[in-house]
C-alpha cells in the first residue's frame, strides 16, 4: 500500500497515479487526516488488506498537492554515520557500540515532499536517507519483531547547515538540522510487502542532475529492525514516530573543496521501490 496525504487528507493512491479518499472510502471510520491512521494502524491495514478501497472513486492527483505524510510525530530520531563510506568520508570510524549516534530533528523541520528549501546561509548540505515511521507502539522490541512495527518507510532528505552544526565545545547537530523544511518526507509511505526488498534498496541523490550519492540501505551499519529494536529499548516508539536511518558517502561537507546548496539548485532525492522527492533552493528571506 501507498498512503499519501493529498491537500491534507489521507490518501490511499494506486500505481497509476489516482487515489482514493480513505475517509470518504471508509465511510468516515478512518481518516481523514494521515496522523489520525496511525492510532489505529491494525485496524486501517485490515481495512485496505480486505479490500475496504475496492469499487471506490478514484481523482487524479498531481504532485504539487501531496504533503507530509508523518505531520504529528511525537518523536523524531535520526542515526549519524551508519554508513561505513560516509562515516569514512567524515574522518569518523563507525563503530557497534551500545547503541548508534542518534540525534533529533525538531518536529517542525519536517515538510512535504515537492517543499521549497530555503537556504539560511551558504553551508547548507544534503543527505539522502531512508525514513521509517512506526505503526504499531513499540517497547524493547527485537529485532526479529521489529517489521512489524513499522507502517512504512519514506524518502527523506536531512539538510544540514554546517556551521551551526559544528558551533561551541560540542556540535549543535539538532539545531543545525532543524530550520524550516530541513526535512522533507514522501512522496508518500510505502508499507514493507510493496518493497522489492525491505532490507536492501537503492538511494540516488541528485544536484542538477548530477549523481552526488548513491547507496544501497543493505550496507547500514545498523539496520532498520535494529534501529527499531534499540531505540524501543530506551525510549517507547509511539504511532506516527519518525526514523531517520542516516546517510551514504557523498555530502558536500566532506568534497574538497567542500560544496554546499546555492539558490536555484533542484535537489532530486530518489530510493527504490519508493519514489523520489524534489526540492528547489531559495535564498531564505530575512526575519
Amino acid at each position: 500500500m501507498r498512503l499519501a496525504s493529498v491537500s491534507g487528507r489521507a490518501t490511499v493512491m494506486r500505481a497509476s497515479g489516482v487515489g482514493i479518499d480513505v475517509a470518504t472510502a471508509s465511510g468516515g471510520r478512518f481518516g481523514p487526516s494521515v496522523a489520525e491512521l496511525y492510532q489505529q494502524w491494525s485496524g486501517f491495514r485490515q481495512w485496505v488488506d480486505s479490500g475496504g478501497t475496492a469499487g471506490a472513486e478514484e481523482f487524479a492527483v498531481d504532485e504539487s498537492r501531496l504533503g507530509l505524510v508523518a505531520p504529528q510525530p511525537e518523536q523524531v530520531f535520526a542515526i549519524g554515520l551508519n554508513y561505513l563510506d560516509h562515516a569514512a568520508e567524515s574522518g569518523m570510524e563507525a563503530e557497534r557500540d551500545v547503541v548508534p549516534p542518534t540525534f533529533t530533528k525538531f518536529v517542525s523541520s519536517l515538510a512535504g515532499p515537492f517543499t521549497p528549501l530555503p537556504l539560511p546561509s551558504g553551508a547548507v548540505d544534503w543527505e539522502i536517507e531512508l525514513v521509517a515511521i512506526i505503526g504499531e507502539p513499540a517497547d524493547a522490541v527485537s529485532v526479529a519483531d521489529a517489521w512489524s512495527h513499522v507502517a512504512g518507510v519514506c524518502v527523506g532528505q536531512d539538510y544540514s547547515e554546517r556551521t551551526v552544526q559544528s558551533a561551541g565545545p560540542v556540535p549543535q547537530f539538532s539545531l543545525g538540522k532543524s530550520y524550516a523544511g530541513f526535512g522533507p518526507i514522501g512522496p508518500w509511505l510505502v508499507t514493507p510487502d510493496e518493497l522489492p526488498d525491505r532490507d536492501d534498496l537503492e538511494l540516488v541523490c541528485e544536484i542538477n542532475g548530477e549523481q552526488v550519492q548513491k547507496g544501497r540501505t543493505s550496507a547500514m551499519v545498523w539496520s532498520l529492525p535494529e534501529l527499531v529494536s534499540v531505540l524501543s529499548a530506551i525510549c517507547p516508539l509511539r504511532p506516527g514516530d519518525v526514523i531517520f536511518t542516516g546517510t551514504p558517502a557523498g555530502v558536500g561537507a566532506a568534497r574538497n573543496p567542500k560544496r554546499f546548496l546555492s539558490p536555484g539548485d533542484v535537489v532530486v532525492s530518489r530510493i527504490e521501490g519508493v519514489g523520489e522527492i524534489r526540492q528547489e533552493c531559495r535564498a531564505a528571506v530575512p526575519a
